[in-house]
C-alpha cells in the first residue's frame, strides 16, 4: 500500500487496474477496501485510486477540527503527489460530500463526480442521526462495533437483514477485520459531516456528475435529489429503488452497471 504526504498528513492509497484515473474517496470511518465490490469491476476499466481520508484507515489522524473542505483539499493535494491531472471522482456519503466539494475548488482536476448518498447540508434530521453515532462509539469504546451495530441498520433494508443475514454477517466481520480509528478520530471526521453545507459550492460544480439515491435511504433520503440536481448544472439523478443508504452493498451488479455507464458515456 503506497503513501504520499499531501497537506500536512500522510495519505493512505491503493492502486488497481489500467486506464483513465478515478480516485475513489471513502465514506465515513471506513478504509479505502470499502469500495472493493466497485473497484473489481471499475478496474477492468480505469486505474482505480482508492484513498483512506483522513482521520480513517493508514491516512493520518491529527488533532484539529476536519470539514469536508479540508478532506477535499485532502484529496486534491493527493492527486497533485500522485501525479494525477485529473481523474473521474467517486464518493458514498462522506465521500460524496468531499468530492462535491473537490469539484467546486479543484474543477480542473474533475473529469466526472460521482456523487452517491450525497447531501447538500446537514439538516437536523441527519445530524440527529449522526450525533447517535458519536453517542454509540463513546458507550462501546469501539467504532467497528459502532458501525454495525450503530449504522449498518440505516445503511441496509429491513429486507436485506430479513432474507441475507449471512450477508450481513460477513459484512460485519469484513468491518472488524479492517484497520479501524480510534473513537476520537471518529468523532472529529463524523464533526465534518455535522457541519458539511455545500450549498454555495454547487453552482461552481462543472464536471458532469452523476447522482444516486437508495429509495428506502432515511438519512440522506431523496429529500436531497432537487437541490443537488438544481444546483449542479451538468446533473442526473439515479435511483436505486430497493436499496437504502449503501446501494454498493445491497445491489452489486445493478449499482456497478449503472454507475460504469455513466462512466464510460464520459470516458
Amino acid at each position: 500500500m503506497p503513501q504520499v504526504q499531501a497537506n500536512g498528513i500522510d495519505i493512505n492509497y491503493e492502486v488497481q487496474g489500467e486506464g483513465e484515473p478515478m480516485v475513489l474517496i471513502p465514506y465515513l470511518a471506513v478504509d479505502q477496501a470499502c469500495y472493493a465490490f466497485q473497484v473489481a469491476e471499475y478496474a477492468k476499466h480505469y486505474t482505480c485510486l482508492s484513498v483512506d481520508l483522513r482521520g480513517a484507515g493508514l491516512s493520518g489522524k491529527p488533532d484539529g477540527v476536519y470539514t469536508t473542505e479540508l478532506l477535499a483539499d485532502d484529496i486534491a493535494a493527493f492527486m497533485q503527489a500522485a501525479g494525477i491531472e485529473q481523474a473521474h471522482i467517486f464518493g458514498l456519503s462522506l465521500g460524496a460530500a468531499t468530492g462535491m466539494w473537490l469539484a467546486a475548488r479543484h474543477p480542473e482536476k474533475v473529469k466526472t463526480l460521482s456523487l452517491h448518498s450525497a447531501w447538500t447540508a446537514s439538516d437536523p434530521f441527519l445530524r440527529t442521526v449522526v450525533e447517535s453515532w458519536q453517542i454509540i462509539a463513546q458507550a462501546l469504546a469501539s467504532v467497528p462495533e459502532m458501525i454495525i451495530q450503530g449504522i449498518f441498520p440505516w445503511c441496509f433494508t429491513p429486507e436485506m437483514y430479513a432474507a441475507r443475514p449471512e450477508y450481513v454477517d460477513a459484512l460485519a466481520e469484513f468491518v472488524r477485520g479492517r484497520p479501524m480509528p480510534p473513537v476520537d478520530a471518529f468523532i472529529r471526521q463524523s464533526g465534518a459531516v455535522l457541519a458539511h453545507d455545500a450549498t454555495v459550492a454547487l453552482e461552481s460544480i462543472q464536471a458532469p456528475t452523476l447522482i444516486t439515491f437508495g429509495r428506502h435511504d432515511l438519512v440522506t433520503s431523496t429529500r436531497f435529489a432537487a437541490p443537488l440536481s438544481d444546483g449542479i448544472a451538468n446533473s442526473e439523478v439515479l435511483v436505486f429503488e430497493d436499496c437504502s443508504h449503501a446501494p454498493i452493498y445491497e445491489d452489486v451488479e445493478g449499482f456497478n452497471a449503472q454507475t460504469l455507464a455513466f462512466l464510460q458515456r464520459h470516458s
